[in-house]
């Protein structure tokens, strides 16, 4: 029987077929004009839902997945650089395809394409915008209207990020590892698509409390980054017709964090002007070979976060052109799903 579990790997979700997904933090950009990649300031630390049943909420518990802790308006992306085989993964923001705007469904679509291409898509900073852009993601409160959700739904009701992976039909998946090795055989060893960054999961040390509601997070857009979302170039008979896996992620306040893992939280997220005065890093991806997809109505016209939150006054200082650099062409327990 195939395994339709996600697990965790450090602070990686590995979910079946070979997906694998890093939620990264980062510079949260200006709302006006367009920049390259902000650089990642280390990862999320990412925790099963079902290690803490006496201190997370009950619907949280009902809805299965994971959890990781993050700021008002913290900006974060998505990384698949682990990824091991090919996958389609569907890439949800309370439930609304961060991809083609469209209601979460359990089948991919291609007019709208309603998913991205592993490991062809190497990261995933926001939703699709336009013509080579996306709109970074930041997270905010359910209840403002400043989700992506309430835009274009109208409710905020789920909040949080939802992944779903689809495998290459085995035909397909055997031609693919075939050509793999011929590649191998005639180049040598080879490092394949990125590695897992190791680090260690800490034990649950939940202390012993009466589950509560906890503040709901979901995530509103940012500024605009210079990226683009890949047509698929396969067939949509190459992939199967049924998800090999899915996770609920659920975003949790800092002081929810503590309360609910005994954990502290990651420090808040570094001064943008500093990062930039320190001559670190930002990065431009072309791949002249991908063709990118085309915006949807539903998610071109949604408005960043500081419509709502306003401006937080926070310095801006642009990076200089020798900062941004160009960019070339072992698991734990399963985690639960549950309803949703």
């Amino acid at each position: 029987m195939t395994d339709t579990s996600v697990r965790i790997d450090g602070n990686t979700l590995r979910l079946p077929g070979g997906a694998a997904v890093r939620f990264v933090r980062t510079l949260r950009l200006p709302e006006t004009g367009t920049h390259p990649l902000p650089p990642g300031l280390g990862e999320f630390p990412v925790r099963r839902v079902s290690d803490y049943p006496d201190t997370v909420p009950e619907q949280w518990r009902a809805r299965g997945g994971v959890m990781l802790p993050v700021y008002l308006r913290e900006a974060m992306w998505l990384s698949f650089g682990s990824t091991v085989e090919p996958a389609a993964l569907q890439v949800g923001v309370g439930k609304v395809c961060a991809v083609s705007g469209k209601p979460w469904s359990d089948r991919l679509a291609r007019d709208p394409q309603n998913y991205v291409v592993l490991p062809r898509q190497p990261w995933l900073d926001g939703i699709n915008s336009g013509e080579g852009t996306v709109r970074q993601f930041v997270a905010v409160p359910l209840g403002l209207g400043a989700t992506v959700e309430g835009q274009v739904t109208g409710e905020e009701v789920w909040g949080g990020v939802q992944l779903q992976s689809f495998r290459l039909v085995e035909e397909r998946l055997s031609e693919w590892r075939q050509a793999q090795q011929r590649m191998r055989s005639a180049s040598g060893p080879a490092m394949g698509y990125g590695a897992a960054v190791p680090m260690a999961m800490a034990a649950p040390a939940a202390p012993a409390a009466a589950p509560r509601s906890a503040p709901s997070m979901g995530l509103g857009v940012g500024g605009s980054l210079r990226q683009e979302v890949y047509r698929d170039d396969r067939p949509l008979s190459d992939w199967a017709d049924t998800p090999a896996g899915r996770v609920f992620v659920h975003l949790v306040t800092p002081p929810e964090w503590r309360r609910i893992t005994g954990e502290a939280p990651p420090p808040s997220p570094v001064d943008r002007a500093a990062y930039t005065r320190a001559g670190l890093p930002w990065f431009d991806y072309y791949d002249q070979d991908a063709q990118d997809l085309a915006p949807t109505d539903a998610l071109e016209g949604v408005k960043p976060v500081g419509d709502w939150l306003g401006d937080d006054h926070e310095p801006w200082q642009q990076p200089a052109s020798h900062q941004v650099e160009p960019l070339g062409d072992a698991p734990g327990k399963p985690v639960e799903d549950g309803d949703w």
